[in-house]
């Protein structure tokens, strides 16, 4: 099941009109799809606003992947809706509020899993930010799937030899992860040694201001597209605040 819900959170390269496009123009629809979640206040916004979004993902072949991560999400939409009752909320504004943080989540996983790291760090050197802070962001994004599926390779391990994850209450719990959380630890102290070693011997830091390799261009799809999407989005984001 874990690695299931793993594979909803590592890139993988599709053949598709939406992983052709350039990703600014993604980080746009993206960032439209978001606005609508967060400016949807009532159930059946909501779900027209998914409804976008699962028909973005399946054009971009990527709505059984998408799946995933909504699954992994699920449980915090859950804690969202009895935290939401808890404090006083009704019924359906606790909905409201679960739906939407389901419907970010899955604007967002659409970038992430059609946009490789190489685009991601294109679009952030475009926006001028600071180098440091894009490697750091690309590594992140690169090596927490990777770390995941060591973690649960791990578990597998340690299971296979009689450790019980799964019994006794929630401190007992916490302690029988040690073994698991261990070797982990070891496992990416010794990957970001060799990830240091890497940016050595190219040289990370000895040019101020370094060149791509790849300079990324809009085509005219990319225009296409995005002018599209503005163009349906101007109406709907005037529908949302001056009609409703």
């Amino acid at each position: 099941m874990m690695y299931w819900v793993a594979g909803g959170f590592i890139y993988r390269r599709v053949d598709s009109f939406f992983h052709r496009l350039d990703a600014r123009v993604k980080l746009l629809l993206t960032s439209e799809l978001v606005a609508l979640s967060l400016l949807s206040f009532s159930p059946p916004e909501l779900i027209v606003t998914m409804g976008t979004t699962f028909a973005v993902a399946s054009l971009s072949h990527t709505l059984r992947r998408m799946g995933k991560t909504l699954a992994f999400s699920a449980g915090f939409a859950i804690t969202i809706f009895v935290i939401d009752i808890l404090v006083g909320y009704s019924i359906i504004d606790a909905l409201v509020y679960s739906l939407r943080f389901v419907a970010i989540v899955g604007s967002t996983s659409i970038f992430f899993l059609t946009t490789s790291p190489d685009e991601l760090e294109h679009v952030m050197r475009w926006f001028r930010l600071p180098r440091d802070l894009i490697f750091a962001y690309v590594t992140a994004v690169r090596f927490v799937p990777v770390l995941l599926l060591d973690a649960l390779q791990i578990m597998d391990a340690q299971k296979s030899r009689g450790l019980e994850l799964e019994r006794g209450n929630i401190f007992k719990r916490v302690r029988n992860f040690s073994p698991v959380l261990i070797p982990l630890v070891v496992n990416a102290v010794v990957r970001s040694g060799e990830l240091a070693e890497a940016m050595e011997v190219r040289a990370y830091g000895a040019v101020e201001k370094p060149t791509m390799l790849y300079s990324p261009l809009l085509r005219t799809m990319d225009k296409i597209a995005a002018i599209l999407s503005i163009t349906l989005f101007l109406p709907t984001l005037y529908y949302f605040l001056f009609l409703v």
